[in-house]
């Protein structure tokens, strides 16, 4: 046990290694044609995701001039959707009355990226499926195999599986590593960020 810290920062420099760049490059294109054609964000997760998500919609629509929201960011219309429809559809139903469109973007943050065979996320699977019914792009950061995400995503970084019992940590740490990358990219920062202004 007295390695373990050192273990997992190795796992971390190998999965770093084993990054996708000309995916992660898609992905910052993917999301600056979305904005500069005036489409909207919706940003998507469950557990520490769902973190991410609220924490990524402040700085999309503050350093990269997005009009972002999530659905987990409102606990009383999350709960009360859940509560009285259910859990796979309160992602999809919330998508449907802020009228997702062509020319919007799901960007899903997700540890397996849903799989409705193994009732695993399915109210991601249901979002995205929505998101391609009318025409909206879908994008991802999501781990392990990408699940249906990757499947169906216009561009998905998949954070590599560097160790079968770490795969939740390192996929949630690094989603917030590229969401970073993406909201710092000269494809997408308009704003500067305060602390790199101060002497």
């Amino acid at each position: 046990m007295t390695d373990f810290a050192k273990t997992f920062l190795d796992e971390s420099i190998k999965l770093i290694a084993a990054l996708d760049v000309p995916e992660i490059e898609k992905l910052a294109s993917g999301l600056a044609d979305v904005r500069d054609h005036g489409g909207r964000l919706f940003l998507l997760g469950v557990g520490g995701s769902a973190g991410h998500a609220g924490h990524a919609v402040n700085d999309f629509r503050k350093i990269c001039g997005f009009e972002a929201y999530a659905p987990t960011d409102n606990v009383s219309e999350l709960t009360a959707r859940v509560n009285d429809e259910g859990w796979d559809t309160c992602f999809s139903e919330w998508l449907k009355v802020s009228r997702l469109r062509a020319g919007d973007a799901v960007l899903v943050f997700s540890v397996g990226g849903g799989n409705r065979e193994k009732n695993v996320s399915v109210n991601l699977v249901r979002s995205i499926e929505l998101a391609k019914e009318v025409g909206a792009k879908v994008f991802g950061i999501v781990g392990r195999d990408g699940g249906f995400t990757k499947k169906e995503a216009d561009a998905c970084v998949v954070i590599p599986t560097v160790s079968p019992d770490r795969v939740t940590p390192h996929t949630e740490g690094f989603c917030a590593v590229i969401w970073h990358l993406l909201v710092s990219h000269p494809k997408l920062q308009k704003a500067k960020t305060k602390w790199e202004s101060v002497k």
